[in-house]
């Protein structure tokens, strides 16, 4: 029985040297996961966001139709001020390159804005969102907001517990108020592509539109 045993174990460990062992007795070598491409210009782009000082997650990519896209974009949540974070709200996934912009305005163009003008420090920005796949109103031309590198600011709410809203604000609010925002907006104006405001249209009464487009349109 012993002999029988042992010619049964040499046979099996002859068979295996040879590779005939049938595949179900071997083991599939385990695989390394392979590591995810990265984008150098956004790599770079989120090195920079970093350095702001801003709280963000990056996303992954993903397309939505035709013109609609969100690439190298992250979610916002903070941003850094002269002396703490700035809360932002509301905000979706905006383009990398948008968020730093929109981060470098929030700290030296609304911050420091604020603080000399209404003196106080901002404790928040409100927005009415970034990424939305659609046209611009009334054509057929796709919107920056579709391909997340616009964001639509909506408001302002200080440390001292006021808020100073687009809306509520550019026409009728106190002399102080209305000095912040057009500062804010001229500030925009000197970062982003395209800044509209209620100087604009109806459509912005209630709005800053921040586009990192459009080659230094400001109204």
């Amino acid at each position: 029985m012993c002999a029988r045993k042992l010619l049964l174990i040499l046979a099996t460990a002859a068979l295996a040297a040879c590779g005939a062992v049938p595949e179900s007795s071997r083991r599939a070598p385990q695989s390394a996961p392979r590591p995810l491409a990265v984008n150098p210009d956004t790599q770079m782009c989120l090195a920079g966001l970093n350095d702001t000082g801003s709280r963000f997650s990056a996303l992954p990519d993903r397309f939505d139709g035709p013109g609609c896209a969100v690439t190298g974009a992250v979610q916002l949540s903070a941003v850094r001020g002269d002396q703490s974070q700035l809360g932002v709200s509301n905000i979706g996934a905006v383009q990398c390159r948008t968020a730093q912009v929109f981060a470098e305005w929030a700290r030296f163009g609304v911050d420091r804005a604020a603080r000399q003008i209404l003196g106080s420090p901002i404790a928040r920005i409100e927005t009415m969102g970034s990424y939305t796949c659609r046209n611009v109103a009334g054509t057929e031309r796709r919107s920056a907001h579709a391909t997340a590198e616009a964001i639509d600011v909506a408001g302002f709410v200080l440390a001292d517990g006021r808020r100073i809203s687009v809306l509520g604000g550019w026409a009728d609010g106190s002399r102080e108020e209305r000095e912040f925002l057009r500062v804010v907006h001229a500030s925009a104006c000197k970062r982003f592509g395209t800044v509209l405001g209620p100087q604009y249209n109806a459509a912005h009464r209630d709005h800053l539109h921040l586009e990192i487009g459009g080659g230094g349109f400001c109204r």
